[in-house]
């Protein structure tokens, strides 16, 4: 079993419209994105972020069934993380100026896509993800392999709650307290605040970008 991590950039295209979930072009992008990569539209099941209420710790585990939710169907269930057992199901997350996690535990064939953006990580969402796979399918901290997405620094998306820290090493501290090991952890350092491969939301709205969008992380166990 091999493990498949891809991150989308500008030339991939916009992998999320807010405003109209079957963006024509928003599809067709995720579609070559994921050809590209081996991966069929169809095959996947994106993480569903809302922006409401309290919870930002909401973990839900998705098969075959859940195929295509997302991606050319309508979401039914708001998460913050999605797992899967299934080998061949992949997992897509589009992200703007946050940070996606991917946790992979090849003992157990368990694979977690998270979104830890500031919500999530006021709420410990980095902590609380390992331990979400620790509870729930007895894997151990130690042995998880870790892939993180590019992200903002400091200077353009401080984290107020964490003493205006960035919001990448927030997360490097909250998945060490759960027990992650460092050597374990690919990063993605690229700066999208400064990187024009990557969209920056956060730089769009003051007006530094002449484009808004998001780029996507996917990832899926290969049999």
């Amino acid at each position: 079993m091999n493990i498949l991590v891809a991150v989308s950039k500008i030339h991939d295209g916009n992998m999320l419209n807010r405003e109209d979930t079957f963006d024509r072009d928003v599809i067709a992008n995720r579609s070559s994105f994921l050809a590209k990569n081996g991966i069929d539209i169809n095959q996947t099941t994106k993480v569903y972020v809302v922006y409401e209420g309290d919870n930002y710790r909401r973990y839900c585990e998705v098969s075959e069934q859940q195929n295509g939710s997302g991606m050319t169907s309508e979401n039914s269930t708001p998460s913050d993380a999605l797992v899967t057992r299934s080998l061949n199901h992949a997992l897509f997350l589009p992200i703007a100026d946050c940070v996606g996690a991917v946790i992979f535990d090849s003992t157990k064939q368990v694979l977690m896509v998270s979104h830890l953006g500031r919500h999530s990580l006021e709420q410990n969402g980095a902590y609380e993800s390992i331990k979400f796979l620790t509870d729930n399918y007895g894997c151990n901290p130690a042995e998880l392999l870790i892939w993180l997405s590019p992200a903002p620094g400091p200077d353009v998306y401080p984290m107020f709650a964490f003493n205006n820290r960035s919001i990448k090493s927030v997360v490097f501290q909250q998945l060490r307290t759960a027990g992650i090991v460092d050597k374990n952890i690919t990063d993605n350092s690229a700066d999208t605040s400064k990187d024009a491969e990557y969209y920056s939301h956060s730089e769009f709205l003051k007006g530094n970008r002449t484009e808004d969008g998001r780029y996507a992380v996917v990832a899926m166990m290969k049999s």
